[in-house]
């Protein structure tokens, strides 16, 4: 089964692969090992254009989409 999921909000459209690509991305630039990362929560806010993410149940902060 192949599954896409998209957000669509304000005629701007935003796929989850995306999301928790750019998510990774920060992850590994903070120097983390991407095996060490063993949990990630994603929370977009179309209003706000923004995703919240929690590594490991721990580490959080925002990007802009």
């Amino acid at each position: 089964m192949k599954l896409d999921l998209f957000v669509e909000y304000e005629h701007k459209k935003v796929d989850y692969k995306q999301l928790s690509e750019t998510a990774k991305q920060i992850w590994k630039d903070q120097g983390q090992k991407v095996k060490d990362l063993t949990s990630m929560e994603l929370y977009f806010k179309p209003e706000e254009n923004k995703c919240y993410y929690i590594f490991n149940g721990e580490e959080n902060g925002f990007f802009v989409v």
